[in-house]
């Protein structure tokens, strides 16, 4: 396995299971998008092996093996899987936190014994391994304004957050299937809902609230992600835009359904889609002007 292969192979994990973020990627300068795609395929390698895999003992086991050897490649050990060299080379190129690494495995392997969350505390915790640190992983990458790093921080963990509880509404049905409810515990009787509510036909008027509750939830994170745009290099912003748009259009979509995600999964349009990546393109063509204006002659080189 090349780490030209290994990066392709991650290409086309993200292009095929994360479209929309994909499809923002196409702004960012061509250098950067393959880290993203590193980091990208890395995590739905991990999540592939919690979900795909047929019994809890399979998946641990897979999970395990996953987890050695990236210990050994990060040691310097090569490595012949398909997707760890890309994602090893770009954890060095940026020397990416190895405790947020830590942190995603440990929610991966949550997956494997927890299937509920009593209260929402209880979920972010979950989430902040899931979710939060991708973004945080995600952040050397796109690359904050100097001395703006630390401040950066926090909206990019709020966009993690954001992105995967838009994933937990338009997925209930789908996540029920595996045995599975990230919605709360303690939401579900707080607005009188049954788990058996989640595996009917269609949405009941009560489970249309609880949905519409988590919702809002989920505008509040990206209410709190938004600022974190303008932290960033110029030649970044137009991706983290559209990617914020493109998957608060999910959420659009779920309550513009009326919350039915039972019966259909949310998705957003392709004409729309093909309009958000048009919308940014142009700023993405700016800022890489900007960036190559930013280049400096080195005194004495003609």
């Amino acid at each position: 396995m090349t780490l030209t292969a290994s990066y392709e192979t991650c290409r086309r994990l993200h292009a095929r299971f994360g479209r929309s973020y994909y499809l923002a990627t196409r702004l960012l300068p061509a250098w950067k998008r393959r880290h993203v795609h590193a980091i990208y395929g890395f995590a739905r390698y991990a999540d592939e092996i919690v979900d795909a895999l047929d019994g809890a003992d399979d998946r641990a086991a897979a999970l395990d093996r996953l987890t050695s050897r990236l210990a050994t490649g990060l040691a310097g050990e090569p490595s012949d899987d398909h997707v760890l060299p890309a994602f090893i080379h770009t954890v060095r190129s940026f020397r990416i936190d190895h405790g947020d690494i830590d942190a995603f495995l440990r929610s991966m392997r949550a997956d494997l014994a927890i299937a509920r969350y009593s209260s929402y505390d209880d979920l972010l915790d979950y989430m902040e391994g899931s979710a939060a640190v991708i973004g945080t992983m995600m952040l050397p990458v796109l690359e904050p304004m100097p001395g703006r790093e630390k401040e950066a921080r926090e909206p990019a963990r709020q966009l993690g957050l954001a992105f995967q509880l838009t994933n937990f509404l338009r997925d209930v049905k789908e996540d029920l299937a595996r045995g599975r409810v990230y919605l709360p515990l303690d939401d579900l009787a707080r607005f009188g809902v049954e788990e058996a509510d989640l595996g009917r036909p269609l949405v009941s008027p009560r489970l249309r609230e609880l949905l519409a509750f988590e919702a809002e939830r989920a505008r509040e994170h990206y209410r709190a992600a938004l600022p974190g745009v303008e932290l960033l290099v110029p030649s970044s912003r137009p991706c983290i835009r559209a990617a914020h748009e493109l998957y608060g259009g999910i959420l659009d979509e779920i309550e513009r359904s009326g919350f039915e995600v039972l019966s259909r999964r949310a998705a957003v349009p392709h004409h729309r889609r093909l309009a958000v990546f048009a919308r940014h393109l142009a700023a993405a063509s700016s800022a890489a002007r900007t960036d190559r204006r930013l280049g400096t002659e080195i005194p004495g080189w003609a």
